[in-house]
């Protein structure tokens, strides 16, 4: 139970603090936005618990927006939250405390170990969502400030979680003392410094190779696999970070990994276990249109597209009241039309996001021209691949960076080579660099396929056979992918060809090759022993750390009118 306090000037009040955090984010996540705003609110003043759940309310709309006031103001809710949270006493005065040189505060005095622990492990996410806040401003200053701040939130995660375990492990043992937390706090108390703890080293652990050494010289030592045993603990407490912690995991699973190619179990296993937490969910989710957004995400990725976009139409339908995840929505139902090769269906999302969206603008221009341009609309696809450098907004972003160099070769192919062929290439290089061709149905794929055949640009003739090659390694086409591969790296060496093609063309054929080393000869001599050699290979990539893509060349986005 939480009470008032009287240095807020306000009358004390009993309330089930723990209950109603819980209740509120549970609105939240039942697309009831302003209903958990306001029940956060009502009480944020009386308890540190519900003070933070305003605040990640708050920061939730920041981040989905990108809105210069909403940041502003849930910057200015982390702080007041962090100095409700905070006591009288410093890091030295508190060892003093301990040491009995100095007499703790009288408020400090009063809070049980538990108290103490858990606005301890609250200022820690209040670090953590400012961090996230100071972040997305993209400059180089907002990526210094952020990393002191999360080193800070770090190191306060860190000894959060060893405290907390070795209570944990201290009443295990003192079954008998009754002035202990009891085993119910304790849970929670676990399962709210293992969302944060959980968080911080699975999205660490994503970053680029080269700055996870500096991240390491900073103090920090991260490991994926402890962030998601972290995050399945979070996820099975009574914390009110319990339901967040589910939808980090199916972050991870539906989004991050097939993106990246991430973890060594494959992507089938992410994707049952993102099936098994959606199927234990269900009851307590029926309608929320974050549990739909995920749910449509599985199906796609499994290939079920017309499933998909039925349940992000129901997402749609479900988060009407709230525009940001209305966008997220929009974005995929779009997404999933261009896979389908619908492109008047998706043109009509993508022109809306590029006039309420507010990330990434000169994306979202880009698409629509692609889609113009598929459906043969040339004079349109033109106009609107000349607005794609206007809406660059950061001169260093890579997606920018990459649709304005796309947009300016387009426009200066001349009119002659501005065709619905180009641009239809143009569109199967985007689905290509998105790893979305293996979640298109065969029907479409062989549509794709004589798309490719079409291309006569000199330019794109490397790009061709590189998707080309792509869709016959999906379709199980393993020597026709193999000589589109080598076609892909033989051309690339021609002027005018894309530089991403020739590593991307070595990439996949590298695949191919381990696969036909394991799986194409057999009934040879020394078989067992080769085989032996390969599985030692694929033992050791796995081993190696992950490369997430690189920070791009600091290079300007050229204004081209």
């Amino acid at each position: 139970m939480a009470e008032g306090f009287a240095k807020n000037g306000m009358e004390p009040i009993e309330f089930d603090d723990v209950r109603l955090a819980l209740a509120g984010i549970n609105l939240m996540l039942n697309n009831g936005f302003q209903e958990s705003d306001m029940l956060f609110n009502k009480y944020r003043q009386y308890s540190p618990l519900m003070s933070a759940g305003a605040s990640f309310v708050s920061t939730m709309h920041a981040v989905m927006t990108f809105e210069e006031e909403k940041i502003s103001a849930a910057m200015q809710m982390l702080k007041s939250t962090e100095n409700l949270c905070a006591t009288d006493e410093g890091f030295l005065e508190s060892i003093k405390s301990k040491l009995g040189s100095k007499p703790a505060s009288k408020e400090t005095a009063q809070l049980t170990v538990a108290e103490r622990l858990e606005r301890q492990i609250i200022i820690g996410d209040c670090q953590l969502y400012m961090a996230m806040l100071t972040f997305i401003k993209q400059e180089l200053s907002a990526y210094v400030k952020g990393g002191w701040v999360l080193r800070k939130a770090w190191k306060i995660y860190n000894r959060a979680y060893r405290e907390v375990t070795d209570l944990i492990a201290y009443c295990e043992w003192r079954t008998g003392q009754k002035d202990l937390p009891s085993a119910d706090t304790l849970g929670r108390l676990l399962g709210a410094v293992s969302f944060g703890f959980g968080l911080f080293q699975l999205t660490i652990s994503m970053i680029p190779p080269s700055l996870l050494k500096i991240v390491n010289m900073l103090g920090f030592r991260v490991e994926r696999d402890i962030g998601l045993k972290c995050l399945k603990t979070a996820s099975k407490s009574q914390d009110m970070k319990a339901p967040l912690a589910t939808l980090s995991l199916l972050w991870y699973h539906l989004v991050a990994t097939p993106f990246f190619a991430l973890g060594s179990g494959g992507a089938e296993q992410g994707l049952c276990e993102a099936e098994k937490i959606l199927r234990e969910n269900e009851a307590s989710y029926p309608t929320s249109a974050l549990f739909l957004f995920f749910k449509g995400r599985l199906l796609r990725l499994r290939c079920q597209n017309e499933e998909s976009l039925a349940v992000y139409n129901q997402a749609l339908e479900a988060c009407k009241d709230q525009r940001e995840i209305q966008l997220l929505c929009v974005y995929e139902i779009s997404w999933s039309q261009l896979l389908k090769l619908n492109f008047a269906e998706a043109l009509s999302g993508f022109q809306r996001l590029k006039e309420e969206s507010r990330w990434s603008q000169c994306y979202y221009a880009y698409l629509s021209a692609i889609c113009y341009g598929a459906q043969g609309k040339i004079p349109e696809a033109r106009d609107m691949f000349k607005q794609v450098p206007k809406f660059a907004q950061k001169k260093r972003n890579p997606l920018e960076l990459y649709t304005v160099r796309k947009a300016q070769q387009f426009l200066k192919a001349g009119k002659k080579n501005q065709t619905r062929e180009y641009v239809m290439l143009l569109a199967l290089e985007v689905l290509y660099l998105w790893r979305a061709l293996p979640t298109c149905d065969t029907d479409d794929l062989q549509k794709m396929l004589q798309e490719c055949g079409k291309v006569t640009d000199q330019s794109l003739i490397s790009m061709g056979f590189l998707i080309e090659g792509s869709i016959h390694s999906i379709l199980g086409n393993r020597d026709e992918a193999m000589t589109c591969f080598e076609a892909a790296l033989a051309k690339s060496s021609s002027p005018h060809q894309e530089q991403h093609v020739a590593p991307f063309a070595c990439y996949e054929l590298g695949v191919l090759y381990l696969e036909k080393a394991e799986d194409g000869y057999k009934d040879y001599d020394f078989e067992n022993r080769l085989r032996i050699r390969v599985h030692a290979v694929l033992r050791h990539m796995k081993d190696v750390p992950v490369e997430q893509p690189e920070p791009e060349e600091d290079r300007e986005v050229e204004d081209d009118d």
